[in-house]
């Protein structure tokens, strides 16, 4: 299927307006209209976010009540237990409370669940097997913890306290002490932009100054929390929120510190992943570092991640690092048959396709790879999927989304035919009886055809502006890669050009091209070197291209710092 074009016409005043103010390219003027900047100040806050701008982290409800119970913990030497989720925003929320309250000198330890074995979230069976073993005073969820109901109440009886620290969606809060999560109906603070790990490192910043307020730290040093930015800005790449206002100014200074001084375990991450250039970006994180640590929990044991970031000893990092990527390939190979089992089936059923929604079963399928092959068939088919494998006499499923389909309600109306479900609006996890697949595929596809607009199964390519090759330039090249870090409601960039010839064009490696590129009909007569990832090898090569949507980037080898395109889409015809 066509993918449509949707070349954005950002308003020309304002557009005028900003690159005059700010004296910058009036390309990078119209993307900042499109992300929403459209003041002096505005800008100036998101080209130079500073660690002074996220005091707004304190407006969390609960944050206090959760801050003094822990601690109060801390100066009593209670023990505390951290209990986070087996993603990378888990693990790495387990990590920064971990070594901040070790920092502390706290009675302090973490447990996280076997993704196939336990599934998410505490459980009734978690507080009876921690309260013989831990015996903790304080329970501190990351990442997880909204929907435990049970297993909060069945601590409060055993005298435990529960601090639950999340951002998926909740509905009826559990009976713990405090839940701090800013998606619950009841907080006011605009943060639900945050990851589990962001919400976590908010209750670091009011402990701290809890503590200091007590005089704790009268003689021994505060723990730097700004320290603390590099894996926070991993969690929150890695969980896909927005990386807007706080998540930004977090990402951004966790990127410093990776370039600039990395702990062992990411340096260790960086050399196995064989990544060479001069600075990590977002990019980086997603799809090379955050893939190796999400397979340690979906192949083996999600603690081998805290461990590989905690780690002081170069030694240990570098072996867990490898064994992490050891397991990324294992992931990749089981993901790759799965995926080829499921095409092979849609080629013999075709008919499955005319479906609003694609829920699928077999009781063979790896369930920690679930999640990332409903991805990828959710983009490939422009549909919400379910996958589901047995698991201990049930089926057991992982769901992905749309943009414009709110996952969560879906299934949550869909609840009656299941037993558990939790997520948030574009990824949930989900078990149900054997006998109850059938009624949820029915009830999930009626939900979904009868709730989502046509237009959001349309593929589409969101392009900020037609950039002439005559606009190209060094200075506009700075500018974009200063719009860093991009992902989620700060896309990188997509421009528009026409008329586009191909001046040279050389395959490499199995599926990329390398390009020569110009404009007959710019001014300049500039030539640029492009690549065009993944293309049909057996397919020629066009001599021109009506239409081009293309990024813009600095290229870095051996030393040179170049200007090259990397071309997304092609059209042969205007107006297709």
């Amino acid at each position: 299927m066509e993918k449509v074009w949707n070349i954005r016409e950002p308003d020309e005043k304002l557009v005028r307006h900003l690159y005059r103010r700010l004296g910058c390219h009036p390309v990078t003027a119209a993307v900042l209209v499109n992300r929403g900047i459209d003041s002096e100040r505005a800008a100036e806050v998101f080209f130079r976010p500073s660690l002074r701008d996220i005091e707004t982290l304190f407006c969390l409800k609960d944050l206090e009540k959760a801050s003094l119970r822990i601690a109060r913990a801390v100066e009593n030497h209670e023990k505390i237990l951290i209990f986070g989720d087996y993603d990378v925003d888990g693990i790495t929320a387990t990590a920064v409370l971990y070594q901040f309250l070790k920092h502390t000198g706290a009675n302090v330890s973490f447990y996280i669940p076997h993704r196939i074995d336990e599934g998410y979230g505490l459980r009734p069976e978690h507080i009876r097997e921690l309260a013989d073993e831990e015996n903790p005073g304080v329970i501190v969820t990351v990442d997880c913890g909204s929907t435990g109901h049970d297993a909060v109440s069945q601590a409060s009886e055993a005298g435990i306290d529960v601090v639950i620290t999340d951002h998926h969606d909740i509905e009826d809060l559990p009976p713990a002490l405090a839940i701090v999560n800013p998606k619950r109906k009841d907080c006011s603070s605009g943060l639900e932009h945050l990851a589990g790990v962001g919400v976590a490192f908010s209750l670091l910043m009011h402990l701290r100054k809890d503590l200091r307020e007590k005089g704790f730290f009268v003689n021994a040093p505060e723990p730097n929390l700004k320290e603390s930015c590099d894996l926070v800005a991993l969690g929150t790449v890695a969980d896909v929120v927005p990386l807007i206002a706080e998540n930004r100014v977090i990402t951004r200074t966790g990127l410093e510190i990776m370039n600039a001084s990395p702990r062992p375990g990411i340096r260790a991450l960086v050399e196995v992943c064989g990544i060479r250039k001069p600075a990590l970006n977002a990019e980086d994180i997603a799809f090379r570092l955050g893939p190796r640590l999400n397979a340690a929990g979906r192949m083996e044991h999600a603690e081998l991640g805290v461990r590989l970031l905690t780690t002081s000893d170069d030694q240990e990092a570098r072996s867990l690092a490898e064994h992490v990527n050891s397991l990324n390939s294992r992931r990749q190979s089981t993901e790759a048959g799965i995926l080829r089992r499921i095409e092979k089936y849609l080629e013999e059923w075709p008919g499955i396709l005319e479906k609003r929604a694609l829920v699928l079963a077999d009781e063979q399928w790896h369930q920690g790879v679930l999640g990332i092959v409903a991805s990828r068939l959710a983009e490939k088919y422009r549909r919400p999927v379910v996958l589901f494998c047995a698991n201990n006499g049930a089926w057991a499923g992982s769901a992905r989304s749309l943009p414009g389909i709110d996952l969560y309600h879906c299934i949550s109306a869909c609840s009656g035919h299941l037993e558990t479900f939790g997520g948030h609006s574009m990824a949930a996890g989900l078990r149900a009886d054997r006998s109850q697949l059938d009624s949820f595929r029915n009830a999930f596809e009626t939900i979904i055809r009868n709730n989502c607009p046509d237009s959001v199964f349309v593929s589409g390519v969101e392009i900020d502006c037609t950039v002439s090759f005559d606009m190209i330039s060094e200075n506009l090249a700075d500018e974009i890669a200063r719009l860093e870090p991009f992902g989620e409601k700060n896309p990188e960039p997509l421009f528009a050009a026409h008329d586009i010839e191909v001046v040279f064009s050389k395959l490499i490696g199995e599926r990329h091209l390398r390009l020569m590129l110009r404009q007959p009909v710019s001014g300049k007569k500039q030539t640029f070197p492009a690549v065009w990832f993944n293309v049909d090898p057996e397919k020629p090569v066009p001599q021109r291209f009506e239409q081009m949507a293309f990024r813009l980037r600095w290229n870095y080898y051996n030393g040179r710092k170049d200007i090259q395109l990397i071309v997304e889409e092609t059209r042969q015809e205007t107006g297709k």
